[in-house]
């Protein structure tokens, strides 16, 4: 990421409250109340985590509250509707995951269009994934792990925050990678799931850095790899997948802004004007790397970067949702 300097803080900090209040249809200005960003995840989990800190921010730049409200759910699907539903003047907007890749192949019943009834305003972060388990689980590393889980078969456990999360996408690709089907315990959330995993109750989960960080470092779970392309940043000596011993195998969570279809093209505009500067925000660069991510560039901070990201993601899930006939209706 290139490196922020002060002067250039301070000339888009100037150019946002320079610029000229917009008009929405009724000739008010946008936005003169609170905005509400819907995040369809339980509070706490990896996705409030993020959402909280970009609604945070995008508060001060915007000059209105940004509220979060936490409508869970049908695999954030219920949330999706919340804001699909809405009325398209700004006030309403979705914060959601990986999820909206899925979402049109795994539900195919659903009470809106679940491409058609947003405009993407703009990527937000990546999150690399990592798996942990009980701090007791008998496994040292990876290949341990793995012989583990086929020696219990369906007497091991697998946590996950229900059909259409994250957790569940990466639990499901990892047992499916093994060759083995262990029983999955769903959550309204991974943020009850991890207490779980913490008093020793469910055996591992498959979650974003944004929530697993804290306790990797605390020493209260064992994490045995990261299912990225590379080594996390901040935890430098946990192995990939494949330098694990599992080749093939990789995971990462991408969130992005929306807004209901029809909203006005300038308030879309203030809205990603405002997401593009809580993003360069160097308090969010600080946090989200504290979490194990970092912000989108500029250029996928946009609704024409985003579309094309969440096409591409709906394009590569399809047929493995096809294949695996794991449909959520």
């Amino acid at each position: 990421m290139p490196q922020i300097t002060r002067r250039s803080l301070a000339a888009a900090s100037l150019a946002a409250f320079a610029a000229p209040r917009l008009a929405n249809a009724q000739g008010a200005a946008f936005p003169t109340r609170p905005i509400t960003m819907v995040i369809p995840f339980a509070p706490g989990g990896p996705t409030d985590i993020v959402g909280r800190l970009l609604a945070e921010t995008m508060s001060r730049e915007i000059g209105q509250p940004v509220v979060v409200e936490n409508t869970t759910g049908a695999g954030g699907t219920l949330g999706a509707q919340r804001v699909a539903t809405a009325r398209p003047d700004g006030y309403t907007i979705l914060l959601h995951h990986i999820g909206m890749g899925v979402i049109p192949t795994m539900y195919r019943r659903l009470a809106y269009d679940p491409v058609n009834s947003f405009e993407p305003l703009g990527l937000v972060t990546e999150v690399p994934m990592t798996i942990v388990g009980r701090k007791d689980i008998p496994a040292g590393n990876l290949t341990e792990l793995i012989a583990y889980m086929k020696k219990q078969g369906d007497g091991f456990n697998l946590a996950d925050a229900g059909i259409g999360s994250s957790s569940a996408l990466c639990g499901a690709l990892f047992a499916n990678a093994i060759g083995v089907k262990p029983t999955v315990i769903p959550f309204r959330g991974t943020g009850p799931a991890m207490q779980e995993i913490l008093g020793g109750r469910v055996d591992i989960l498959c979650d974003q850095t944004t929530q697993t960080t804290e306790y990797i470092r605390g020493g209260q779970v064992k994490v045995f790899a990261t299912p990225s392309r590379s080594r996390i940043a901040t935890l430098p000596d946990l192995p990939t997948t494949a330098e694990a011993g599992l080749p093939g195998f990789e995971v990462t969570v991408w969130h992005g802004l929306y807004a209901p279809k029809g909203t006005p093209a300038p308030i879309s505009t203030r809205l990603t004007q405002s997401l593009q500067a809580a993003l360069r925000d160097p308090r969010i660069v600080q946090r989200f790397a504290e979490i194990g991510t970092t912000p989108v560039s500029q250029e996928d901070a946009t609704p024409e970067a985003h579309r094309r990201f969440w096409t591409a993601d709906i394009a590569k899930w399809k047929p493995i949702i096809e294949t695996t006939n794991s449909y959520a209706d």
